[in-house]
């Protein structure tokens, strides 16, 4: 699916397409996903990771598992797809809002409860602005997915984590 939306962009892929390439009937697509919309959020969801912040017992290590997911799904098909997609998300305010509630909002509702579990065991601070702690977490993959001006790295992934920890408060281990 992903490569499909490399090759043509969002407008370009079709369920009778897919269902080909799948040997399956369009129909039977249509029994799991209603929409082409929600086979691409499944598509990207499945590339990323439903729930990326695994509860590893400290918060350094919840988001070092979260930007991990990131950087696997960055490293594959979905770096070249997400121009396109991010493009075809300005005209399609349905796919927009599906690839919105049902990808980022899974992923971020993950981090969040990261952030909650770290609160219990004191590892950060109250007041913390969260929504832009998670922006802070996930933003520079996104950013150099789509502008490819520096390579996402394991060392970039890291210090992201690290400076994340930095403004969450009290140092987590």
């Amino acid at each position: 699916m992903l490569k499909a939306l490399l090759r043509g962009g969002y407008r370009a892929v079709t369920l009778e397409s897919i269902a080909r390439r799948v040997k399956r009937a369009r129909t039977s697509l249509y029994r799991r996903w209603p929409s082409k919309r929600h086979l691409v959020a499944y598509s990207v969801l499945s590339a990323m990771g439903a729930r990326p912040a695994a509860d590893t017992g400290t918060l350094r290590g919840d988001l070092r598992a979260a930007v991990a997911t990131l950087r696997r799904a960055f490293a594959g098909p979905l770096r070249r797809a997400l121009p396109g997609l991010v493009a075809d998300m300005a005209h399609d305010a349905e796919l927009a809002d599906i690839l919105r509630r049902e990808v980022l909002e899974t992923r971020r509702a993950s981090m969040r409860a990261a952030f909650a579990r770290a609160a219990t065991r004191g590892e950060a601070g109250a007041g913390l602005e969260l929504e832009l702690l998670l922006d802070m977490l996930t933003g520079p993959f996104y950013y150099r997915a789509l502008f490819g001006h520096v390579p996402i790295s394991g060392r970039m992934a890291n210090n992201v984590v690290e400076y994340v920890l930095r403004i969450a408060g009290r140092r987590a281990c």
